[in-house]
């Protein structure tokens, strides 16, 4: 993607974009999307919780294309988790409000209930605030506690506008073709920096992989 084409977007931008639900609404519908690997998540489904992790950058497009699938979504109480955690409401998600950093302990709780009663759960490792693309150990505790695979789950557009945010992100323009690529199920056997390293090292492959696929 050359320069010209990656935009960006002030955080002005970002809350009318998520506010305007109307707007979301009207692009989501225009992106076309493939998916790589889709297997394991209909293996799954229905017969025990599982864990979605993802880069926080992604979230607009995987919230569009898992709307209204009774997903529950960890989002931070930070100001800007308030937008985003607007626009899952509007698209079906549960909510759960907190992070590794901000109401860790109460939040960790409720996300190992969610996976013990057998529902699925989306977790962005890197959020609230970043370092982007770092693993934090919140994702691999819950499912350690709650016996639950996680899922490395990534979406990569053809066109795409980024925002001048920590973690660049990802609005994909209209009529993005957007690849959804998951990752193998895995278990934690323990929530170890080391564990953290090798899952944040698949995660790098499986963007690779994605990149790829779309071309890019």
């Amino acid at each position: 993607m050359t320069s010209n084409e990656e935009e960006c977007f002030s955080w002005k931008s970002k809350a009318a974009l998520l506010l305007g639900r109307g707007f979301l609404h009207v692009l989501g519908r225009t992106w076309r999307f493939r998916v790589v690997n889709g297997g394991p998540i209909g293996e799954l489904r229905g017969k025990e919780g599982f864990i979605f992790s993802l880069w926080h950058g992604h979230l607009l497009p995987l919230l569009w294309f898992h709307r209204d699938e009774g997903v529950v979504v960890l989002i931070s109480e930070h100001r800007d988790g308030e937008l985003v955690a607007r626009a899952a409401s509007s698209l079906g998600f549960g909510l759960i409000r907190g992070s590794t950093t901000r109401g860790a302990d109460r939040a960790l709780i409720s996300l190992v209930r969610e996976l013990e009663a057998g529902r699925e759960v989306a977790i962005t490792p890197d959020g609230p605030r970043g370092p982007a693309r770092q693993f934090a150990p919140g994702a691999l505790i819950a499912a350690q506690r709650s016996d639950s695979f996680i899922i490395p789950t990534v979406a990569v557009a053809d066109r795409a506008w980024h925002l001048r945010s920590w973690d660049r992100f990802m609005i994909p323009k209209p009529f993005a073709r957007v690849t959804i690529a998951y990752g193998r199920p895995t278990k934690v056997l323990a929530s170890t920096p080391r564990a953290a390293a090798e899952e944040g090292g698949r995660f790098e492959d499986l963007m690779s992989e994605a990149i790829r696929m779309a071309g890019g």
